[in-house]
């Protein structure tokens, strides 16, 4: 697969998981072309936005006295999308936008607020960029607003271009994800828990030039927004290529490229195997990886909270946490916080009473 296909793949996964996308290459590649099509495929409404031309008041909302009080009046494109309950918003040529505009944006990219209006749900952001360097009175974005955005590289592949020049450019599609596919949050968020753990300076790492931290750089926020993309990733049986752009566009190249390293390298025992034999399947010794595998356990608890997944979920989270139970305690809080109704607590609770008491669920 080559990088244009991969980029095609990851961004109708990060549209599809609902989560703002920046496409960044060379000017006349298509960027703008692809997410028109995209829209125009999936019959949804898209709003294109030049962020150069606008002004702060655009996406900040206009100050209108009315009865005594100030309402920042939203421009007409906000409110086709409002009363149209989805869409895209797309906001091109961002990397022309001034300081000030950038400011404006971060409401409307993370909240999806413009004035007074309040985006529905529905709306998916997706912005295109061209590097400051080929762009007429570029900017380089700033951290707080690149840390909205998953990043993807938009490249030109001459292979790619020949067969859509022959035959037609195909839109991005748009993955079918099942229904219960955000139930698998918990797993993906237990293993970026278990990886911080190791490689706690990367939990916040905010590159110290303005290139760098103009992409994707590991964050609260972004590692938040990796868990969603890988999830939404492999609920969609995505390419490993597709998977890796979008762990990357989330929290940058060094910090996704090892986490990805470090889960391929951790070969972990499959959760539900330990649920089913909660005695007999091996639990890991390395604390990395056990702390790895009890989060993935009591995710998976909570996900089917049964009270025998449950109770089964305490046997193996006390076979850690007889040796050690710092490695366990954070498990043992979601145990704790999903027990089923009727369910009796075990005798493998006591190993945990202080840290539950601490955590005021005793």
């Amino acid at each position: 697969m080559n990088g244009q296909q991969a980029a095609v793949e990851a961004l109708g996964i990060a549209v599809a998981a609902h989560v703002p996308v920046l496409l960044w290459g060379p000017p006349g590649t298509g960027k703008t072309s692809a997410v028109k099509a995209m829209a125009d495929a999936m019959g949804w409404p898209c709003e294109t936005v030049i962020a150069s031309i606008r002004e702060p008041s655009d996406f900040a909302g206009l100050p209108v006295v009315s009865g005594g009080q100030v309402h920042f009046a939203a421009p007409r494109w906000a409110q086709r999308l409002a009363d149209a309950g989805g869409g895209l918003l797309f906001l091109d040529e961002i990397s022309t936008a001034p300081p000030a505009v950038q400011a404006a944006l971060l409401r409307v990219v993370l909240e999806r607020v413009v004035g007074d209006v309040d985006l529905p749900d529905g709306v998916i952001v997706v912005a295109a960029a061209n590097p400051p360097e080929q762009t007429a009175d570029g900017w380089d974005l700033s951290a707080p607003l690149a840390n909205r955005f998953c990043h993807l590289s938009w490249d030109v592949e001459p292979q790619a271009f020949a067969q859509g020049m022959a035959g037609g450019w195909p839109a991005p599609r748009l993955p079918s994800l099942p229904d219960d596919w955000e139930s698998r949050l918990r797993h993906f968020r237990s293993l970026i828990a278990a990886f911080v753990t190791v490689r706690p300076g990367l939990t916040c790492e905010v590159p110290t030039d303005a290139a760098r931290a103009g992409r994707g750089w590991p964050s609260p926020r972004t590692w938040e927004m990796a868990s969603r993309l890988w999830t939404a990733a492999m609920a969609a049986g995505a390419s490993t290529e597709a998977e890796t752009a979008l762990v990357t566009g989330a929290v940058g190249d060094g910090a996704g490229v090892e986490l990805l390293m470090w889960h391929e390298e951790m070969d972990l025992p499959d959760p539900e195997d330990l649920l089913a034999d909660p005695d007999g399947t091996e639990v890991p010794e390395r604390g990395d990886r056990a702390f790895a595998v009890l989060s993935a356990v009591a995710a998976a608890v909570a996900a089917q909270p049964t009270p025998e997944r449950w109770l089964a979920g305490w046997k193996v989270l006390a076979r850690v946490g007889e040796h050690a139970p710092d490695v366990a305690a954070v498990p043992a809080r979601v145990l704790a916080q999903c027990r089923p109704a009727g369910a009796v607590a075990p005798p493998e609770v006591k190993l945990f009473i202080p840290v539950l008491k601490d955590a005021g669920l005793l």
